[in-house]
């Protein structure tokens, strides 16, 4: 084939494809809008699948893209109430997890022949003890063999001015206070305090979302320690009250 008939084919080629109607706008419109319909119909599957399994977080994240990109499609549409419920649940499954890995179990062989065990939580912020920096307190409980169960808090610095016993208030959530027995125990070994009535101390930790004790310190005045007490598992504390 010589240049001159490959030139005449390219000419006849595109006078040809002149010769083509012009797409439809709205034909094309039509086309585009049914692909994205049908990409949500398949998100708001996923999210049914997900809502359905009670896989809260999965059905959230498949409403969150959906929502977000067709937002006007009949499929975001269908899902909007359900979506709305698997976001509260999603967000309550990450705060319980979240609190309940705030709390640390421990069972110790002692040599008694039993076992002890304790769940212990820090507070939610540090408090200044004494006359340096905040520092950590941390809420205990505790069941031995031997000793019984106590409740007690522990500082890192500073001191409790307890020695003589004093009254502590402790707060449930938004409740008014309620006072407690404290105790020092006259010893170097740790910087600790019981709170007399640990079973009552306990089922406060169980109600409350959060506890709050006051207290006194050798510092002179009273700290505050706020705790999230709420993912407390109450069983593995088997002889303590459940409730």
């Amino acid at each position: 084939m010589n240049l001159n008939i490959a030139l005449l084919f390219t000419v006849i080629a595109l006078g040809l494809a002149a010769c083509q109607p012009a797409a439809d706008p709205e034909a094309e419109r039509a086309r585009q809008a049914a692909v994205a319909e049908q990409a949500a119909a398949d998100m708001a599957r996923q999210f049914e699948e997900q809502y359905e399994a009670e896989n809260w977080q999965l059905a959230k994240a498949h409403g969150d893209v959906l929502l977000a990109q067709y937002p006007e499609s009949e499929a975001a549409a269908s899902i909007k109430e359900r979506h709305v419920d698997a976001s509260k649940r999603a967000n309550e499954a990450r705060e319980a997890e979240r609190t309940a890995a705030l709390w640390a179990y421990q069972r110790e062989a002692q040599a008694t022949g039993g076992a002890q065990l304790s769940a212990a939580i820090y507070a939610k912020d540090n408090v200044k003890t004494d006359d340096g920096s905040a520092r950590p307190v941390r809420l205990i409980f505790r069941d031995h063999p031997e000793w019984g169960t106590s409740a007690y808090l522990t500082l890192e610095r500073g001191d409790f001015d307890c020695y003589s016993g004093c009254r502590l208030k402790v707060t449930l959530d938004d409740a008014d206070p309620v006072t407690m027995d404290g105790s020092r125990p006259d010893t170097d070994e740790a910087i600790a305090m019981f709170i007399e009535d640990e079973k009552a101390l306990w089922r406060h930790a169980i109600a409350a979302d959060v506890l709050r004790i006051e207290f006194p310190v050798k510092a002179g005045g009273t700290r505050t320690a706020v705790f999230e007490t709420r993912g407390l598992d109450p069983s593995e504390l088997p002889k303590w009250p459940q409730q």
